[in-house]
């Protein structure tokens, strides 16, 4: 097991210190080591594409503000910090399934655009993604909350990225629905917070953590298929008007936020940790939660 902490900080250092007619390529060629991420969607991906769409920093504006941006995350030892977590945490998930085979891991690290304002307000200058086996993505802000989560925040995409390795959860596309991925965000928050405490809690889903109405709403979608509506089961009504989902009622981050209850729930059920919970099938979890909530 190899953890590959892309050295995007010369990375994108390269990209904006260049003249603006060579930045496209630049950022391509930082982005062609987790190509890969991208594997199962159709056709072939253009990853500047995928970049923007994913609120990635721009290269054709707003520099300076990137660039202070970039001075921010190596002053703060991000890459390092990123890389000690993952590492740290691989050994507790081990110590809990010793039988657990833990891929290579290749992670990204690179700021987001300062000028879009759902990225920067809404969702608080985070994006995490650890979905796919192999890849870890983060892309933000350096606000101070972010800043002082890095650890928190790369470990709960690794809790993602171990449940599905091959020999764990299997995500089935045709089959997999809303509850899956409630308990799977809760199940990475809780790892994180079993390593980091209180920042392990994903900032969007804190705000409705003891809203019994949105918990009562989000179990009742937890049966409801196909991944076009887990956007708006799990972050909310704004995230899914922005990416043309259908609004169900919820506010932003609902889905972390009873993934937290329901996984806690289970977790004090059970006396297990959620490094030992991290295969347990999210029906499981549903079901022992909802009995012990009552």
């Amino acid at each position: 097991m190899t953890i590959t902490i892309l050295d995007t900080a010369s990375g994108m250092r390269s990209v904006l210190d260049a003249p603006e007619v060579e930045r496209p390529a630049r950022l391509r060629a930082m982005l062609e080591p987790v190509a890969d991420m991208y594997r199962y969607f159709p056709g072939e991906v253009d990853l500047l594409a995928m970049h923007s769409m994913g609120s990635g920093f721009p290269i054709d504006r707003s520099r300076d503000r990137v660039v202070d941006a970039l001075d921010r995350l190596v002053a703060a030892d991000a890459w390092g910090r990123i890389s000690r977590a993952l590492h740290a945490a691989v050994a507790s998930q081990l110590d809990a399934v010793p039988a657990l085979v833990v891929p290579d891991i290749t992670v990204l690290l690179v700021l987001g655009d300062p000028d879009d304002t759902y990225f920067i307000e809404s969702i608080r200058g985070f994006i995490g993604n650890g979905s796919a086996t192999g890849f870890i993505s983060l892309i933000l802000w350096p606000t101070e909350e972010n800043l002082a989560r890095l650890e928190a925040a790369a470990v709960h995409e690794l809790n993602h990225n171990l449940r599905y390795a091959p020999g764990g959860v299997v995500w089935d596309p045709a089959t997999v629905v809303v509850g899956e991925q409630v308990v799977s965000e809760g199940l990475a928050d809780a790892f994180a917070r079993q390593m980091y405490g209180p920042s392990g809690y994903t900032p969007i889903g804190v705000a409705h953590l003891d809203d019994d109405a949105v918990f009562d709403r989000v179990v009742e979608g937890v049966d409801v298929g196909g991944m076009q509506h887990f956007v708006s089961w799990v972050h909310g009504d704004e995230a899914a008007l922005r990416y043309g989902g259908e609004p169900v009622g919820l506010p932003m981050g609902a889905g972390y936020a009873a993934g937290n209850r329901l996984v806690d729930a289970y977790l004090a059920a059970t006396g297990t940790t959620a490094a030992e919970a991290l295969h347990v099938p999210s029906a499981t979890i549903i079901e022992v939660a909802l009995r012990e909530l009552g």
